[in-house]
């Protein structure tokens, strides 16, 4: 008995004996007799080369199917993008792949895995068809990123997106932030010249420049605050009260050139620092409060003062100006008058005289008198 077996273009054969390969086959029609534990195999090339339950091996001593195949070996520290035609079809891992030559072009291109940025030959546009065997770290416009391997720093990344491969070394990302950036000290207790305690509200404002030097100190801000706290102490405790009080200014200034001497050790750039409050104890207070009065009323007496002597020269001047030249005297009568004159309602006359007459009397009898 024999069984016809028609291998057709785009096909080949495998013939095996007993399960074990012989030969390959062209396309044609082939008959096998059913006795004899022969059999054939009908591929598919253009699917990859595969046989179930079987180890590529042993087809592999077949000189004449070796030509027919493109063959990839796949080590466990890569990955193997496969490209059918110049299209991507897919990622290989660790392994070993056959692929047939004869209806379409293969090209493999093998990655070292234990280097995990991506290379320049790996064109984005297939990232999506790799999820899973990649990840992505993206640094934004305002910071700057410190790439680590296995936790060892690596080397600073600039703003953009950067994809590494999911592999044996374990990638992870540090971000630092470039903006300007704020420290705020409040209430710190510090004691002045004078042993006076107060409690001082104090700000700076500072950018980073050196991240990688920033990332390699521990409790960064912490230690920035810490130095902060120092160099005011320093200043503050050579100043008495009132002088504090009244050299509120100066204190930015020499904070602002201490810290300019630590700015290459921290790797930041200091902007600007200022006193926010000075708060005093409460019986301080009262006794700034108890002087300010004192002073405020003493000077209000002063004044108060001065303005009498002024008034007091003035009268004297005029009495003496009225004294040497009698129209001036005159004139000053009929000014007072005409004043009294305006506060009168009504007006009653007694004797005979009219109101003119009495007026001239009452002015005659003054200058009689004078």
């Amino acid at each position: 008995m024999f069984k016809k077996i028609t291998i057709q273009m785009g096909q080949r054969g495998l013939l095996l004996k007993k399960g074990t390969y012989v030969k390959m086959l062209q396309p044609g029609t082939y008959r096998l007799t059913t006795f004899g534990g022969t059999h054939i195999i009908v591929m598919d090339t253009a699917m990859p080369f595969e046989i179930v339950g079987k180890d590529l091996q042993l087809f592999l001593h077949d000189d004449k199917l070796k030509q027919e195949l493109d063959i990839v070996h796949v080590l466990d520290h890569e990955y193997v993008l496969h490209y059918e035609d110049e299209r991507f079809s897919g990622l290989l891992k660790a392994g070993t792949y056959a692929y047939w030559n004869v209806l379409k072009q293969h090209r493999f291109v093998h990655i070292d895995i234990r280097h995990p940025e991506l290379p320049a030959q790996v064109d984005p546009v297939i990232l999506p068809k790799l999820t899973g065997y990649y990840q992505m770290l993206e640094v934004a416009e305002h910071e700057a990123g410190v790439l680590y391997y296995n936790h060892v720093m690596q080397r600073e990344l600039k703003p953009g997106k950067y994809y590494f491969w999911r592999g044996p070394v374990a990638v992870s990302l540090q971000k630092v932030d470039l903006r300007q950036q704020q420290l705020d000290m409040t209430g710190q207790e510090m004691m002045t010249e004078d042993k006076v305690t107060l409690r001082l509200n104090f700000v700076c404002q500072y950018k980073v420049e050196a991240p990688l030097l920033v990332l390699a100190i521990k409790s960064f801000e912490e230690q920035i605050y810490i130095q902060l706290q120092l160099i005011l102490r320093e200043y503050i405790g050579t100043l008495k009260l009132d002088d504090l009080l009244k050299m509120k200014q100066e204190i930015a200034a020499f904070v602002m050139s201490r810290l300019h001497e630590k700015e290459r050790e921290y790797g930041i750039r200091f902007v600007s620092a200022g006193v926010k409050d000075i708060i005093l104890p409460g019986d301080i207070k009262d006794i700034l409060n108890t002087v300010l009065l004192a002073e405020k009323k003493a000077q209000a007496n002063t004044i108060t003062r001065r303005e009498e002597t002024a008034s007091t020269r003035s009268l004297l001047n005029t009495a003496k100006l009225m004294d040497e030249n009698e129209t001036l005297y005159r004139l000053k009568e009929l000014e007072f008058l005409e004043k009294i004159c305006e506060k009168i309602g009504s007006i009653s006359l007694t004797g005979g005289s009219n109101l003119l007459e009495q007026l001239n009397f009452l002015l005659g009898s003054k200058g009689a008198e004078k």
